[in-house]
């Protein structure tokens, strides 16, 4: 229920309307899970936005660092649970590193990597697509979105037996190789969906709805981006072209040609936009990389007492939210001494007070979903 509470009199003159202050959750079916924002209102504008989270704080940090490295890997599912693969990846790839190089990867394993992880890519930008729609009154899309995401949800299921946290990466490679059938599977996967793009854009991006709700709304500048380090789809959509893929290369991916969606200025449809592209390329790369599997291990050798030597990391990686970063600290045991995680989507939600004033508190519906949070990730 909305909190209200009345400004003084002396706040108030004959230019404005009676100000507010209202609750937008952390019961609200689009905050996309339990964020409270307090908007500060005059009439219907907004004049001021105040997110306040930690609904769903669970001491990730901490509890990695009472537990193996290896046993963090089931922990890192539920950051961000709508790209589980991706949390795997980047969580792995931290650990082999702070090893120094002793652990090499297969390339097999590679090449399973980098393809799940786009696969992921593109279904949680599904999701993405499908709730925002949704929020803002286009049940077609939702449904489109989830029926391909499905699909995307059978091939993981095929691979690791799971359907949402899949632990499936592991500190020298991946836990199994893919089943016989994966590889055409997902070949029918890619030729199904290409064509059903241009069926969103013909309920989306070529619909005058949709444009109105979207266009020049939440404007994100260059300057506020970089100054709130925004990364990810958010970032590329205030036309800065930076994708760690490209910029700082991790895996395989400097193998493959696809390229980097940017927008012009950084509002909701630009969010939008450089998300739907993304899609496109990560089927491309994807397209690529089973063409190139090769056969072989998909586990390199690793030490049975996984004990890194003392010292410090940080790595990060290309997440369908943005810089996905964990820092480790070795002390020489098997448990991470110091274990923190960068989220993308806690970073990107900082911007959300800059760009929100000024703005209908209809159109906040629109500006916190192109944002694309996860609040699994962002509390932690």
């Amino acid at each position: 229920m909305a909190e209200t509470v009345q400004a003084p009199v002396e706040e108030r003159t004959k230019d404005r309307m009676e100000e507010m202050y209202v609750n937008m959750g952390p019961q609200h079916p689009s905050t996309h899970g339990v964020l409270r924002l307090l908007l500060k209102l005059d009439g219907e504008v907004v004049l001021e936005c105040t997110p306040y989270i930690g609904y769903l704080h669970r001491c990730h940090e901490k509890i990695g660092e009472n537990r193996t490295y290896t046993q963090v890997i089931p922990y890192t599912d539920r950051l961000d649970y709508l790209a589980s693969m991706y949390n795997n990846w980047g969580y792995v790839l931290a650990v082999e590193r702070l090893f120094g190089g002793d652990i090499k990867i297969p390339e097999r394993a590679e090449y399973i990597r980098l393809i799940l992880g786009e696969l992921q890519r593109i279904a949680s930008h599904l999701i993405w697509l499908g709730t925002f729609g949704l929020d803002l009154g286009n049940f077609t899309i939702f449904m489109y979105c989830f029926r391909e995401r499905e699909m995307i949800l059978d091939l993981f299921e095929s691979v690791s037996g799971q359907r949402l946290n899949y632990s499936f990466y592991r500190i020298g490679g991946v836990a199994l190789d893919l089943p016989d059938s994966f590889v055409s599977d997902c070949k029918a996967f890619l030729e199904w969906f290409k064509p059903r793009l241009p069926e969103y854009d013909a309920i989306t991006t070529d619909n005058i709805i949709w444009q109105k709700r979207t266009q020049g709304l939440g404007i994100l500048p260059k300057d506020i981006a970089l100054s709130c380090a925004a990364s990810g789809p958010m970032l590329r959509a205030s036309g800065i072209k930076w994708d760690l893929r490209r910029e700082d290369p991790y895996g395989i991916y400097n193998r493959f040609e696809f390229d980097i969606p940017v927008g012009e200025n950084g509002d909701v449809w630009d969010r939008f936009w450089v998300r739907r592209r993304e899609m496109e390329e990560s089927v491309k790369i994807v397209e690529q990389a089973l063409e190139q599997l090769p056969p072989g291990e998909v586990m390199g050798k690793v030490p049975k007492k996984l004990a890194p030597p003392p010292g410090d990391l940080y790595s990060r990686v290309e997440s369908p939210r943005g810089e996905l970063g964990f820092y480790l600290v070795s002390d020489g045991s098997t448990k991470p001494y110091r274990y923190k995680v960068r989220s993308p989507a806690f970073v990107n939600l900082s911007t959300l007070p800059s760009i929100a004033p000024g703005h209908l508190v209809a159109d906040m519906v629109a500006i916190l979903g192109s944002i694309d949070i996860v609040l699994g990730e962002v509390d932690r």
